[in-house]
């Protein structure tokens, strides 16, 4: 018996039970669906949170002084730590692998735009500082080099903290007061999705160039620093050699991490992965038991049928045929029922997949257009992979009991029943 005939045979026996086998093909549909539903949920969910927590920046790290717990140098533990003026600097000058370096000082100031007066949060910094915290503008222009050379005084606002001071009037080119001083609005942020921040997300800021804030609050020193190194498996790395720079500045022991703490995206960022691939797993589990069930009917519908065709098998054994052709004869039926319900559940599973409307995440809190940041059940291309492998354990599993029973029969037994 060759493989064709073999084929032959198998839809010839799901054709003579149409019904049957089609209840059972809704089966393994159903559990196909609820699989890659499943499975696109979890996927989405991982993804938005991680882009919300990414929204605070791209692999970055932030510094900045804290008190020492390790003597060091003759000096006693306790010591407070103060970054200075020219830190940074250092810092940049002497860790060749990062990407960006900038101060970062932040402070509370007035701002006042004809009669109107708010308190707005307000983060001074330097040129680098937008590449590494996805500071993106909708309206107007970024800092340029000349703005720190020149010492303009310029700001650019986030966009919540735009239309607290205007109202929704156009900002930009507009002149606004600064705890006293005239200040030019050169640009407002994109409203972006940020679920971490410090003091406040940028939806929220005004940003200023860090030398403006000796002209605002007389202070030339940074409250702290942040950094992103030129690949995210150098940030352990990078951390290292920026303690080590601040070390010898500031009189430390480089090991004492309570000296100068950190806040490391990177590391949180992989525990967010992390989370969501558990979720997924947790998910897929689910969702394959529900599958499961269906191969659990196609266990029974294909024991049903080596019982009704018992004296077929005794037969075709008498003939000649061996036994693994009657073992592929009866575990094909079963991957080609499991199958091609399986291609139908795909077919839903996508279709379904773009009917269901968005589910709310973050759109309702940070008003982002077109659903941005919301759960959507699109299945990807891995998805449909792993539910077609999902399936495919399912389809052997189902058909192999019901085709070793087949295979093992005795002939002249089987010839005999009734």
């Amino acid at each position: 018996m060759n493989l064709i005939e073999i084929i032959r045979q198998s839809f010839d026996s799901l054709r003579r039970n149409r019904l049957r086998s089609g209840l059972t093909m809704l089966g393994i549909l159903w559990g196909l669906v609820t699989v890659v539903l499943l499975l696109s949920y979890g996927r989405s969910l991982g993804q938005e949170v991680l882009n919300g927590f990414m929204g605070l920046g791209d692999n970055v790290l932030m510094v900045w002084g804290g008190q020492t717990s390790m003597q060091a140098g003759g000096e006693r533990s306790g010591k407070r730590i103060k970054f200075r003026d020219g830190d940074t600097e250092a810092v940049r000058d002497a860790v060749p692998f990062l990407k960006a370096v900038s101060s970062e000082t932040d402070s509370g100031f007035s701002f006042k735009y004809g009669p109107k007066v708010v308190n707005i949060q307000s983060k001074a910094i330097e040129l680098p500082y937008a590449g590494m915290r996805r500071l993106n503008i909708a309206q107007g222009r970024y800092f340029e080099p000349a703005d720190f050379t020149d010492h303009r005084q310029v700001v650019i606002f986030g966009p919540h903290a735009a239309q607290k001071l205007f109202n929704g009037y156009p900002p930009v080119g507009e002149s606004v007061e600064i705890e006293g001083h005239v200040f030019q609005v050169i640009g407002v942020l994109q409203n972006k999705i940020q679920d971490s921040s410090n003091n406040g997300p940028d939806n929220e800021n005004a940003f200023l160039p860090f030398d403006m804030m000796r002209l605002l609050a007389k202070q030339r020193d940074p409250d702290s620093i942040v950094f992103q190194p030129s690949s995210p498996e150098l940030h352990l790395k990078a951390l290292q050699a920026v303690r080590a720079v601040l070390a010898q500045r500031h009189h430390f022991d480089p090991r004492d991490d309570k000296a100068v703490p950190v806040w490391d995206t990177v590391e949180d960022s992989a525990q967010i992965m992390q989370f969501s691939l558990a979720l997924q797993l947790l998910l897929g589990i689910i969702g394959a038991m529900t599958l499961g069930v269906g191969g659990v009917g196609v266990m029974n519908i294909m024991l049903v049928s080596v019982t009704e065709r018992t004296r077929e098998i005794g037969l075709l054994k008498a003939l000649g045929a061996r036994r693994r052709e009657i073992l592929a004869q009866f575990l094909l039926e079963s991957l080609t029922l499991t199958f091609l319900a399986g291609a139908a559940g795909m077919v839903v599973a996508t279709v379904v997949g773009y009917i269901i409307p968005p589910m709310p995440l973050y759109s309702d809190i940070y008003k982002t257009a077109n659903h941005e940041g919301d759960i959507m059940l699109h299945a990807s291309p891995l998805i449909m992979l792993v539910s077609f492998a999902v399936l495919a354990i399912v389809g052997v599993v189902s058909g192999l009991l019901p085709a070793v029973r087949a295979a093992n029969m005795d002939p002249v037994e089987a010839l005999r029943h009734e």
